[in-house]
């Protein structure tokens, strides 16, 4: 058994409501609502609300904020004293990478890797964290969709925090495949549907190549 689950004799008993996740010979259920729980490795998206001596501070949509060291922000050096609004300024939105979560819920971040920088543009929706992998669906089949049904530029972080960029009607036509996905997420044949509503808003037909 896995996350959610609990063995009984010769069952597999869910020891809470949710969605069933089946991972090889893991059973799972993924909880259908709370809070974002960092965990180390998570990609998420943060928003920078202070300002600190040694970093900036991040509302990552969970109880606990994160810290960004001054060390983890950029590849090159930034000098004591200087100016760290050049680098990221309050209301920025960052993608990092969670390094460490300690036993106090005191959350570390990066910005040094691939695909984590600070996001120009576009817009920034919430989405419940736990329906996440739904909407970014297996081996990233369901955001791969909306991108190549509407052109936008997607990132889903873990933590449900998402940003998409692109042509203005395209991006309001993201946001509601992906409330669709968010609200419907129990739902069999979500992927038909999605496909439908694309097709429908953009005037494109679309393939599918993985069912959800």
């Amino acid at each position: 058994p896995g996350q959610g689950t609990y063995r009984y004799n010769d069952k597999i008993i869910a020891n809470r409501l949710g969605l069933l996740t089946i991972v090889g010979k893991v059973l799972k259920t993924m909880p259908l609502a709370g809070r974002y729980l960092p965990k180390k490795n998570d990609i998420i998206i943060g928003r920078v609300i202070d300002i600190l001596i040694s970093g900036w501070k991040l509302d990552i949509n969970s109880a606990y904020p994160a810290v960004l060291p001054l060390k983890d922000a950029t590849f090159g050096y930034i000098a004591k004293g200087a100016d760290l609004t050049k680098y990221f300024e309050l209301d920025d939105y960052v993608v990092v990478k969670i390094t460490n979560v300690t036993s106090q819920n005191l959350v570390d971040v990066t910005c040094k890797g691939q695909g984590l920088h600070k996001l120009k543009g576009g817009r920034i929706i919430k989405v419940n964290t736990h329906k996440v992998p739904r909407i970014i669906g297996k081996k990233g089949s369901m955001v791969s969709l909306i991108k190549k049904a509407t052109g936008c530029k997607i990132i889903v972080g873990q933590n449900g925090t998402t940003w998409i960029s692109g042509e203005p009607e395209m991006e309001v036509v993201t946001v509601n495949a992906i409330k669709m996905i968010e609200e419907q997420a129990h739902k069999s044949g979500l992927t038909d549907k999605v496909k439908s509503y694309l097709e429908k808003a953009t005037g494109k037909k679309i393939e599918v190549r993985i069912k959800e």
